[in-house]
């Protein structure tokens, strides 16, 4: 009898909690809204001739610029804000301090600043410490938010339905950990490890700040965090509307993490956009908007992909599909080779290139050396020259896509005549073509092909099932 009621107990909490209805304000697509004050940005790393790393980085120069003109506000939110350093790594651009500073001295500068940061427990090992960076913000008056995951679904409902059952009551105490830190030096707790094993996340990164008149957005790919701080990445910049709609998505998060943001002006109605247009989107609205631009390609278009990790299956049939229509296609992967130290067997990508390769789908691996090719870019391109460029924190997977994370894109119209179309073109065709001379940005598929059955089937049931980190 004991046992009939928890297995009952557990399916209860599977199913449910597979299936609740979200807190209010995710999964959004906002209005679209006129471009202003576009600027694509990228970090971009290759290898020379020689073989040695080269890097040139924009992304958070242009963050840190943001925050040090701010008078009003500033929101910040990235999953990764930390400096630990993983394995064999000693020569990080110490990003998660520069942005520190750069927000204390702000707030010191203009005392009547509102500045919060909303990150993931990741960042505190789900609540074994609280690191030094965390709470000189918090002393300066920067509020920090720790994103509240249990509200979210499931994505590892094997695990998550027995954790709720059992262990989420426990909570956490920080300097109690004994077990080895798989992430830093300071041992972590039992109950970090619990956690973990739920693999979900606020996995977005994004900033507004008020700028002059105006409002601005960034949406990136890229994480403050030391250890990434030479991965490829990719980010849009933008003001007006689309910056204050930003804000309203980091609102959602912060209402359902127990604080609330200022109140701030409202966007306002959404009238018809004449010229570049830009929208944000979230959780499975970005599963949907790219679905959308895959299913609408014609023959005679082209569409670009780079991205870290592609194992959704809605998006790789969705290429296939696009293929065999007469799409033209490139998609650029991440090899999944390179984890902070650690080499890692290439799943899913290999497994998923197998299968593009397969189609005939042209693909090319990144040429990494210990860093990771992060950038998560989707790019169609049609006939007369217009142009759809969805770009973010999502990586193209279940958990990414199915309103399981927290995630942050943003979708821009536009024609291939605009600047941010340009660069954004620019930065494709670099990585792709291996330009200028003398850098080396990615390989061809023969140099990661992996045709092994056992690993393909094996990202088949990680993918369906959760079961897995990406």
């Amino acid at each position: 009898m004991v046992g009939a009621a928890l297995l009952l107990a557990v399916t209860a909490f599977w199913v449910y909690h597979q299936y609740k209805p979200l807190p209010q304000g995710l999964d959004a697509a906002t209005p679209l809204r006129p471009a202003v004050n576009l600027r694509f940005l990228s970090d971009e790393t290759w290898q020379t001739d020689g073989g040695d790393r080269r890097m040139e980085q924009a992304i958070f120069d242009e963050a840190l610029r943001l925050i040090a003109q701010a008078e009003r506000l500033v929101v910040m939110d990235m999953f990764l804000f930390n400096d630990f350093a993983g394995a064999g790594s000693d020569d990080h651009r110490p990003i998660s301090s520069e942005l520190t500073r750069a927000l204390i001295a702000r707030r010191r500068a203009v005392p009547g600043l509102q500045a919060m940061v909303i990150t993931d427990p990741f960042n505190t090992v789900y609540g074994s410490l609280l690191p030094e960076h965390l709470s000189a913000l918090e002393a300066a008056g920067v509020r920090v938010v720790m994103t509240r995951l249990p509200r979210l679904r499931d994505p590892n409902p094997l695990w998550s339905s027995i954790w709720r059952l059992c262990c989420q009551w426990l909570g956490n105490d920080r300097d109690s950990g004994w077990l080895p830190n798989p992430f830093g030096e300071k041992p972590v707790t039992l109950r970090s490890y619990l956690r973990l094993l739920n693999f979900k996340a606020n996995h977005r990164k994004t900033l507004v700040v008020d700028e002059g008149d105006t409002w601005t957005g960034l949406v990136t790919s890229a994480n403050p965090h030391d250890a990434s701080s030479a991965h490829s990445n990719v980010a849009l910049r933008f003001s007006g509307a689309a910056a204050l709609d930003l804000l309203a998505t980091e609102g959602a998060v912060a209402r359902m993490s127990g604080a609330g943001l200022p109140k701030m002006p409202e966007p306002g109605a959404s009238d018809a956009v004449d010229g570049p247009a830009i929208q944000v989107l979230t959780e499975a609205a970005i599963r949907r908007a790219s679905l959308s631009l895959l299913r609408e390609s014609r023959p005679g278009a082209r569409v670009d992909m780079a991205m870290f990790y592609l194992s959704h299956r809605g998006i790789v049939d969705g290429l296939k599909e696009a293929h065999e229509r007469g799409v033209v296609l490139r998609v650029l992967l991440d090899p999944n080779r390179d984890a902070f130290g650690r080499t890692k067997q290439g799943i899913p990508n290999r497994q998923v290139g197998l299968e593009l390769h397969r189609a005939g789908i042209p693909v090319r691996w990144c040429h990494t050396a210990g860093e990771q090719c992060h950038s998560k870019l989707l790019m169609h391109t049609d006939a007369a020259g217009e142009v759809e460029l969805i770009l973010g924190s999502a990586n193209f997977t279940r958990r990414n896509l199915d309103n399981y994370n927290l995630e942050s894109d943003v979708r821009l119209l536009a024609t291939t005549g605009h600047p941010a179309i340009r660069q954004a073109k620019a930065f494709f065709e670099r990585a792709w073509r291996n330009e200028p001379e003398g850098r080396s940005y990615s390989l061809p598929y023969e140099a990661f092909a992996d045709d092994s059955r056992l690993r393909y089937w094996q990202y088949r049931v990680m993918e369906a099932s959760g079961l897995s980190t990406f």
